[in-house]
């Protein structure tokens, strides 16, 4: 049994260097490679909590719910962001001390260690996508837009397919989705959709899917069999209008109403309820049909025009993202920002970060939490890691 003691002592040493690394790395956390004063200000998260509270408890705030809504929203933010930060450190120090014991012979240290190793590299992970989300528009709910390049049917059913991918993923993370409008195929797919996804930071997860999207298989619609590449893009901007007084004036705006397309039924089809509204100065269009009645159409094109607003008016502030917004890439070879294989063989491949995945499948069915991740990493200029 000595024996066995004197054997198993080395590797107890070794567990507790690489547990007091690990608890180094988790300390060092916060400030690694991050700005400070970030998602990890708890002093700063507990002085605006206080603010955010003081603000709502006027009987003039509950008054105004456009005001309110806002406000809520943040508040539920900030507690779980202070109560992320307590339990961190909480963490932190809870192993500190079990380490202290294990260097100092403990037996049943070793064991306790483990478990709270295993819990803490799992919170770290949970918490490695808020500190990487932590924009001014990370939080808000997403507008995604998607539109077939050239070919015909082939790309409308690729970007019905990728229409399917999103509200499968959103569908995953337990987010609401509400498709403000869709135009149908003439034989299959869809020639363009705008779909409101409503969670905690939607647009932050989803900003890295801006771009042309790839997909190359053996044609369901070729007789022949041939091989076909097909492109889509798919754009996403913020529904930030609720946080946001975005003036617009009735000057400014076309509005036209018209018969929805699609498929129909009792009421869609025979009265003119969609709604498409033009802003005169920027020419930026936002359009509903997928509502019952013209008011429900003309509130949720609004709401889009209001998004699309921000959005561009954000990317007038750098000369950068203003060269993205005013000429987009030709939705074509070279541009894409990934590539879905399903023949000859299965790989997705992202071509900013290199993430791929062979389970194409998987991907296409909503698993994109992957991808997402090496977007944000690669953003914050990090190499991605794995999870």
């Amino acid at each position: 049994m000595r024996g066995a003691g004197s054997r198993a002592q080395p590797q107890r040493i070794g567990l507790c260097f690489s547990l007091q690394n690990c608890v180094r790395s988790a300390l060092n956390f916060p400030n690694n490679s991050f700005p400070s004063g970030g998602v990890f200000d708890q002093a700063g998260k507990e002085k605006r909590l206080a603010e955010i509270e003081s603000s709502i408890s006027s009987p003039e705030v509950w008054g105004d719910q456009e005001k309110l809504t806002p406000l809520l929203r943040e508040k539920s933010r900030m507690e779980a962001e202070i109560q992320r930060c307590r339990e961190l450190k909480a963490s932190h120090e809870e192993m500190r001390g079990w380490l202290e014991l294990a260097e100092g012979g403990e037996e049943d240290a070793l064991e306790m260690l483990e478990e709270q190793t295993a819990h803490l590299r799992s919170f770290l992970a949970r918490t490695e996508l808020d500190v990487l989300l932590s924009g001014d528009s990370d939080h808000c709910d997403a507008i995604l837009d998607i539109h077939p390049g050239a070919g015909g049917t082939e790309a409308q059913d690729w970007a019905e397919m990728l229409e399917r991918m999103y509200l499968r993923w959103a569908e995953s993370r337990k987010f609401k989705t509400q498709i403000i409008d869709s135009l149908p195929g003439e034989e299959a797919g869809i020639k363009s959709v705008t779909i409101r996804i409503q969670g905690e930071n939607a647009y932050g997860l989803l900003q890295g899917e801006k771009g042309i999207h790839r997909l190359i298989r053996l044609s369901p619609y070729d007789a022949s069999g041939r091989r076909h590449t097909s492109f889509a893009s798919v754009d996403i901007i913020p529904d930030a209008s609720e946080e946001l007084d975005i003036e617009v004036k009735e000057s400014d705006l076309r509005i036209d109403v018209y018969r929805s397309s699609g498929a129909g039924g009792q009421h869609v089809n025979k009265t003119e309820s969609a709604v498409r509204i033009t802003h005169l100065p920027t020419g930026i269009v936002a359009q509903c049909q997928n509502e019952r009645s013209q008011q429900s159409n003309r509130e949720s094109a609004m709401r889009v025009l209001k998004a699309r607003l921000y959005a561009f008016e954000q990317s007038k502030r750098d000369a950068a993202k203003q060269a993205d917004y005013a000429g987009k890439d030709a939705i074509a070879f070279g541009s894409q920002i990934r590539t879905y294989t399903l023949h000859p063989y299965r790989l997705v491949k992202d071509h900013r970060t290199s993430e791929e995945r062979g389970d194409a499948d998987a991907v296409l069915d909503g698993d994109l939490d992957a991808f997402l991740r090496a977007y944000l990493l690669w953003k914050h200029g990090q190499p991605p890691q794995e999870a």
